[in-house]
Protein backbone atom coordinates (compact mmCIF):
# COMPACT_ATOMS: atom_id res chain seq x y z
CA UNK A 1 0.00 0.00 0.00
CA UNK A 2 0.80 3.44 -0.70
CA UNK A 3 2.65 5.61 2.27
CA UNK A 4 0.58 8.13 2.71
CA UNK A 5 2.32 9.33 6.15
CA UNK A 6 3.77 12.68 4.34
CA UNK A 7 0.23 13.83 5.33
CA UNK A 8 1.48 14.65 9.15
CA UNK A 9 3.72 16.80 10.60
CA UNK A 10 2.23 20.05 8.82
CA UNK A 11 3.95 23.32 10.53
CA UNK A 12 2.92 26.87 8.66
CA UNK A 13 4.99 28.99 10.95
CA UNK A 14 6.93 30.24 7.65
CA UNK A 15 4.34 30.03 5.01
CA UNK A 16 4.25 33.80 5.27
CA UNK A 17 7.85 34.37 4.55
CA UNK A 18 9.19 35.12 0.75
CA UNK A 19 10.54 31.32 0.69
CA UNK A 20 7.76 29.74 2.27
CA UNK A 21 5.22 31.68 -0.24
CA UNK A 22 6.83 31.19 -3.17
CA UNK A 23 7.17 26.93 -2.18
CA UNK A 24 3.48 27.38 -1.65
CA UNK A 25 2.92 28.92 -5.24
CA UNK A 26 5.50 26.94 -6.67
CA UNK A 27 3.78 23.35 -5.42
CA UNK A 28 0.32 24.88 -6.22
CA UNK A 29 1.44 24.84 -10.23
CA UNK A 30 2.66 21.50 -9.75
CA UNK A 31 -0.15 20.20 -8.53
CA UNK A 32 -2.82 22.19 -10.69
CA UNK A 33 -0.83 20.34 -13.45
CA UNK A 34 -1.31 16.95 -12.36
CA UNK A 35 -5.19 17.44 -11.93
CA UNK A 36 -5.39 18.65 -15.00
CA UNK A 37 -4.03 16.00 -16.57
CA UNK A 38 -4.43 12.92 -14.75
CA UNK A 39 -7.06 10.64 -15.44
CA UNK A 40 -9.95 10.53 -12.66
CA UNK A 41 -8.60 13.59 -11.37
CA UNK A 42 -8.92 15.31 -14.48
CA UNK A 43 -12.40 14.34 -15.13
CA UNK A 44 -15.25 16.63 -16.72
CA UNK A 45 -17.92 15.24 -14.14
CA UNK A 46 -16.03 15.85 -11.41
CA UNK A 47 -17.22 19.57 -10.38
CA UNK A 48 -14.26 22.72 -10.40
CA UNK A 49 -14.97 23.18 -6.74
CA UNK A 50 -14.41 19.98 -5.80
CA UNK A 51 -11.01 19.99 -7.82
CA UNK A 52 -9.93 23.43 -6.35
CA UNK A 53 -10.52 22.24 -2.55
CA UNK A 54 -8.94 18.89 -3.60
CA UNK A 55 -6.02 21.03 -4.83
CA UNK A 56 -5.82 23.27 -1.90
CA UNK A 57 -5.50 20.40 0.56
CA UNK A 58 -3.12 18.32 -1.10
CA UNK A 59 -0.72 21.91 -1.04
CA UNK A 60 -1.76 22.37 2.30
CA UNK A 61 -0.53 18.87 3.37
CA UNK A 62 2.32 18.36 0.70
CA UNK A 63 3.39 21.77 1.96
CA UNK A 64 6.01 20.40 4.60
CA UNK A 65 7.58 17.78 2.72
CA UNK A 66 8.06 20.02 0.02
CA UNK A 67 10.00 23.10 2.10
CA UNK A 68 11.90 20.65 3.48
CA UNK A 69 13.57 19.13 0.28
CA UNK A 70 13.73 22.57 -1.30
CA UNK A 71 15.36 24.37 1.39
CA UNK A 72 15.11 28.12 1.92
CA UNK A 73 16.44 29.37 -1.53
CA UNK A 74 12.86 28.82 -3.74
CA UNK A 75 12.37 31.51 -6.16
CA UNK A 76 9.17 32.31 -8.11
CA UNK A 77 10.15 32.87 -11.32
CA UNK A 78 8.91 31.92 -14.84
CA UNK A 79 11.40 29.02 -15.21
CA UNK A 80 10.49 27.72 -12.29
CA UNK A 81 6.75 27.89 -12.88
CA UNK A 82 7.41 26.05 -16.26
CA UNK A 83 9.10 23.30 -14.22
CA UNK A 84 6.47 22.73 -11.97
CA UNK A 85 3.98 22.55 -14.91
CA UNK A 86 6.10 20.18 -16.51
CA UNK A 87 6.98 17.77 -13.55
CA UNK A 88 2.71 17.48 -12.84
CA UNK A 89 2.03 17.13 -16.74
CA UNK A 90 4.35 14.16 -16.71
CA UNK A 91 2.80 12.77 -13.47
CA UNK A 92 -0.71 13.29 -15.21
CA UNK A 93 0.05 12.05 -18.24
CA UNK A 94 2.09 8.81 -17.22
CA UNK A 95 -1.25 7.44 -15.65
CA UNK A 96 -3.43 9.19 -18.68
CA UNK A 97 -1.73 7.25 -21.00
CA UNK A 98 -2.86 3.66 -20.30
CA UNK A 99 -6.50 5.02 -20.48
CA UNK A 100 -6.05 7.00 -23.91
CA UNK A 101 -3.91 3.60 -25.27
CA UNK A 102 -7.55 1.23 -24.34
CA UNK A 103 -9.75 4.46 -26.00
CA UNK A 104 -7.15 3.86 -29.42
CA UNK A 105 -7.84 0.12 -29.41
CA UNK A 106 -11.52 0.73 -29.30
CA UNK A 107 -11.60 3.15 -31.75
CA UNK A 108 -9.53 0.10 -34.01
CA UNK A 109 -11.88 -2.37 -32.90
CA UNK A 110 -14.80 -0.16 -33.88
CA UNK A 111 -13.23 0.20 -37.40
CA UNK A 112 -12.37 -3.79 -37.67
CA UNK A 113 -16.02 -4.47 -36.80
CA UNK A 114 -18.04 -1.23 -38.73
CA UNK A 115 -18.87 0.34 -35.77
CA UNK A 116 -16.86 3.22 -36.30
CA UNK A 117 -20.42 5.17 -36.82
CA UNK A 118 -21.98 4.48 -33.46
CA UNK A 119 -20.51 7.80 -31.10
CA UNK A 120 -21.87 8.65 -28.00
CA UNK A 121 -20.45 11.79 -25.69
CA UNK A 122 -17.93 10.49 -23.58
CA UNK A 123 -18.94 12.15 -20.22
CA UNK A 124 -14.81 12.00 -18.68
CA UNK A 125 -14.19 14.28 -21.71
CA UNK A 126 -17.15 15.41 -23.17
CA UNK A 127 -15.73 14.90 -26.55
CA UNK A 128 -17.81 12.55 -29.39
CA UNK A 129 -15.89 8.76 -29.14
CA UNK A 130 -17.13 5.60 -30.53
CA UNK A 131 -18.95 3.11 -27.98
CA UNK A 132 -15.96 0.42 -27.91
CA UNK A 133 -13.16 3.62 -27.04
CA UNK A 134 -15.30 4.61 -24.13
CA UNK A 135 -16.38 1.53 -22.80
CA UNK A 136 -12.17 0.33 -23.06
CA UNK A 137 -11.52 3.73 -21.21
CA UNK A 138 -14.20 3.68 -18.32
CA UNK A 139 -12.63 0.11 -18.31
CA UNK A 140 -9.01 0.50 -17.79
CA UNK A 141 -9.69 3.50 -15.21
CA UNK A 142 -11.80 1.07 -13.41
CA UNK A 143 -8.70 -0.89 -13.51
CA UNK A 144 -6.35 2.01 -12.18
CA UNK A 145 -8.84 2.99 -9.04
CA UNK A 146 -9.01 -0.61 -8.51
CA UNK A 147 -5.33 -1.09 -8.15
CA UNK A 148 -4.91 1.85 -6.15
CA UNK A 149 -3.69 3.98 -8.86
CA UNK A 150 -5.06 7.20 -7.58
CA UNK A 151 -2.82 6.79 -4.16
CA UNK A 152 0.02 5.59 -6.16
CA UNK A 153 -0.02 8.57 -8.20
CA UNK A 154 -0.21 10.98 -5.43
CA UNK A 155 2.38 8.90 -3.44
CA UNK A 156 4.94 9.59 -6.85
CA UNK A 157 3.71 13.39 -6.32
CA UNK A 158 5.22 12.99 -2.82
CA UNK A 159 8.20 11.43 -4.02
CA UNK A 160 8.82 13.72 -6.98
CA UNK A 161 9.10 16.67 -4.51
CA UNK A 162 12.35 15.30 -2.97
CA UNK A 163 13.78 14.01 -6.49
CA UNK A 164 12.84 17.31 -7.93
CA UNK A 165 12.37 19.78 -5.29
CA UNK A 166 10.81 23.10 -5.96
CA UNK A 167 12.42 25.34 -8.19
CA UNK A 168 14.84 23.01 -8.94
CA UNK A 169 16.59 23.86 -13.17
CA UNK A 170 15.58 20.98 -15.49
CA UNK A 171 16.77 19.97 -18.59
CA UNK A 172 13.56 20.38 -20.77
CA UNK A 173 14.89 19.29 -24.20
CA UNK A 174 15.79 16.02 -22.80
CA UNK A 175 12.40 16.10 -20.98
CA UNK A 176 10.69 17.11 -24.10
CA UNK A 177 12.32 14.23 -25.88
CA UNK A 178 10.82 12.13 -23.71
CA UNK A 179 7.71 13.18 -23.76
CA UNK A 180 7.23 13.44 -27.29
CA UNK A 181 8.25 9.46 -27.18
CA UNK A 182 4.95 8.73 -25.10
CA UNK A 183 2.79 9.16 -28.40
CA UNK A 184 4.51 6.47 -29.69
CA UNK A 185 4.24 4.30 -26.18
CA UNK A 186 0.36 4.90 -26.56
CA UNK A 187 -0.27 3.64 -29.92
CA UNK A 188 2.16 0.05 -29.02
CA UNK A 189 -0.09 -0.02 -25.71
CA UNK A 190 -3.03 0.20 -28.13
CA UNK A 191 -2.32 -2.00 -30.55
CA UNK A 192 -1.52 -4.64 -28.01
CA UNK A 193 -4.93 -4.15 -26.11
CA UNK A 194 -6.62 -4.58 -29.75
CA UNK A 195 -4.12 -7.14 -31.47
CA UNK A 196 -6.37 -10.50 -30.42
CA UNK A 197 -9.05 -9.41 -31.11
CA UNK A 198 -8.13 -7.26 -34.93
CA UNK A 199 -6.29 -11.07 -35.61
CA UNK A 200 -9.73 -12.86 -34.82
CA UNK A 201 -11.71 -10.55 -37.02
CA UNK A 202 -9.33 -10.87 -39.93
CA UNK A 203 -9.25 -14.42 -39.79
CA UNK A 204 -13.16 -14.66 -39.70
CA UNK A 205 -13.00 -11.87 -42.49
CA UNK A 206 -10.59 -14.55 -44.62
CA UNK A 207 -12.95 -17.23 -43.78
CA UNK A 208 -15.59 -15.35 -45.39
CA UNK A 209 -13.70 -14.26 -48.55
CA UNK A 210 -13.24 -18.20 -48.82
CA UNK A 211 -16.94 -18.79 -48.46
CA UNK A 212 -17.64 -15.82 -51.14
CA UNK A 213 -16.04 -17.97 -53.69
CA UNK A 214 -16.81 -21.37 -52.92
CA UNK A 215 -20.58 -20.21 -52.92
CA UNK A 216 -20.93 -16.98 -55.37
CA UNK A 217 -24.85 -16.76 -54.38
CA UNK A 218 -24.51 -15.77 -50.92
CA UNK A 219 -24.90 -12.03 -49.95
CA UNK A 220 -21.62 -11.27 -48.56
CA UNK A 221 -22.28 -7.94 -47.32
CA UNK A 222 -25.38 -9.49 -45.52
CA UNK A 223 -23.57 -12.52 -43.68
CA UNK A 224 -20.24 -10.42 -43.16
CA UNK A 225 -21.47 -7.40 -40.89
CA UNK A 226 -23.32 -9.91 -37.93
CA UNK A 227 -20.37 -11.89 -38.48
CA UNK A 228 -17.86 -9.20 -37.46
CA UNK A 229 -19.64 -7.52 -34.61
CA UNK A 230 -19.60 -11.35 -33.35
CA UNK A 231 -16.34 -12.44 -33.54
CA UNK A 232 -15.20 -8.78 -32.42
CA UNK A 233 -17.60 -8.98 -29.77
CA UNK A 234 -16.77 -12.72 -28.23
CA UNK A 235 -13.05 -11.96 -29.07
CA UNK A 236 -13.68 -8.82 -26.69
CA UNK A 237 -15.04 -11.01 -23.60
CA UNK A 238 -12.20 -13.44 -23.99
CA UNK A 239 -9.73 -10.78 -24.08
CA UNK A 240 -10.68 -7.87 -21.43
CA UNK A 241 -9.84 -11.17 -18.21
CA UNK A 242 -6.63 -10.98 -19.88
CA UNK A 243 -5.94 -7.46 -19.73
CA UNK A 244 -7.55 -7.05 -16.09
CA UNK A 245 -5.31 -9.58 -15.35
CA UNK A 246 -2.24 -7.76 -16.85
CA UNK A 247 -2.92 -4.57 -14.97
CA UNK A 248 -1.83 -5.96 -11.62
CA UNK A 249 1.51 -4.85 -12.65
CA UNK A 250 0.63 -1.05 -13.47
CA UNK A 251 2.00 0.69 -10.08
CA UNK A 252 5.33 -0.42 -11.21
CA UNK A 253 4.51 0.72 -14.78
CA UNK A 254 3.70 4.07 -14.00
CA UNK A 255 6.47 4.43 -11.62
CA UNK A 256 8.73 3.32 -14.54
CA UNK A 257 7.15 5.77 -17.34
CA UNK A 258 7.35 8.78 -14.96
CA UNK A 259 10.73 7.77 -13.45
CA UNK A 260 12.29 7.93 -16.48
CA UNK A 261 11.07 11.08 -18.04
CA UNK A 262 12.01 12.97 -14.68
CA UNK A 263 15.56 10.92 -14.58
CA UNK A 264 15.70 12.82 -18.03
CA UNK A 265 14.62 16.59 -16.70
CA UNK A 266 16.62 16.23 -13.57
CA UNK A 267 19.73 18.37 -13.59
CA UNK A 268 21.99 15.48 -12.39
CA UNK A 269 21.28 11.92 -11.89
CA UNK A 270 18.10 12.20 -10.10
CA UNK A 271 14.95 9.91 -10.25
CA UNK A 272 12.20 8.77 -8.63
Amino acid sequence: MTDLSFVQGWSGLTLFTPAGSSAAALLLMRITALMWSAPLFSARPVSMQVKVAFTGVMVFFMWPAATAAAGVDVRFTPAAITGELVIGLTLGLGAGIFVAAAEAAGDMLAVQMGLSGANVLDPMSSTQLPVLGQFLGLFVLLLIVAAGGHLVILGTLHDSLTALPLGTPLRFQEGTFALVRLGSTLLWMGLRFAAPVVAAIMIGNAALGIMARTVPQLNILMVAFPVQISIGLFGLAVTLPLIATAFHRWPEQYVDITGGILERLAPGNGGL
